[in-house]
């Protein structure tokens, strides 16, 4: 949820909270609002434990994994699917690559920790690198 839509819910919580029942409104709507925030929290250490155990950088199926990727997941969607943390290449910002047992690797841009843009990079025979560009990506500048 967009950060201002969840800012102005929960300030027309408390307010609409106060006006019908008072000061019990809003406790009960601080209530709610700190619930939410504890699922938030609860599901971030759930993705974060399941990654913890697998190497970082490291999945099962890059190309499994390209095709499931779409442009604007959170990094929260991204990491059950990877199922690891992403390796952080070095001179491009926001830019994360996995890889899988073939070499085949992926790597993904993010933006505002939003998905941007992805590319399937498959090894060929003579060391040269083959670009796959994915739908939904910009090419490759």
């Amino acid at each position: 949820m967009n950060v201002w839509i969840g800012s102005i819910l929960s300030l027309g919580a408390l307010v609409s909270g106060g006006f019908a029942y008072g000061w019990r409104g809003v406790i009960l709507a601080l209530s709610v609002i700190v619930f939410w925030l504890l699922l938030q929290f609860s599901r971030l250490m759930r993705v974060m434990h399941a990654v913890q155990r697998a190497p970082v950088g490291r999945i099962s199926n890059a190309v499994m994994f390209s095709s499931q990727l779409q442009s604007g997941m959170k990094l929260l969607d991204v990491l059950p699917l990877a199922g690891s943390l992403g390796r952080k290449l070095h001179g491009a910002p926001g830019t994360y690559e996995w890889t899988d047992a073939g070499g085949v690797r992926v790597e993904l841009v993010l933006e505002r920790g939003l998905v941007a843009s992805w590319q399937l990079i498959r090894p060929s025979d003579s060391a040269q690198t083959q670009d796959v560009e994915m739908p939904g990506t910009s090419p490759a500048p």
